[in-house]
């Protein structure tokens, strides 16, 4: 069950990185969206869940400025804060639940 819960946090890990990226970014709406779920999705996929490579790669194709020991400093945060409990899941959340189900 551990393993299990571990799964899980890492995929709202990467959704709260992506939000925070998209952000960062300047996306919005859908597009912010769709590029957090798109790195929650990549958690398990072997060729895309390098999320700092990810982020580093898109910050440079649109010149946002942020060093790796801040992505990282984010990524820790977003690893504590996907451990509490959230009152704010919606769809997406529970597909990411479903995903990472099928996954283990």
């Amino acid at each position: 069950m551990e393993v299990a819960v571990d799964c899980w946090r890492m995929v709202r890990r990467n959704k709260l990185i992506g939000q925070w990226a998209a952000q960062k970014l300047g996306l919005v709406g859908e597009s912010a969206r769709t590029y957090s779920n798109d790195l929650a999705r990549g958690t398990f996929d072997i060729e895309r869940n390098d999320v700092l490579a990810i982020i580093l790669r898109d910050f440079d194709a649109a010149g946002v400025v942020q060093s790796k020991d801040q992505i990282r400093s984010v990524m820790t945060q977003s690893w504590l804060n996907a451990g509490s409990k959230t009152d704010g899941a919606d769809a997406s959340d529970a597909a990411l639940v479903q995903i990472a189900r099928k996954l283990m």
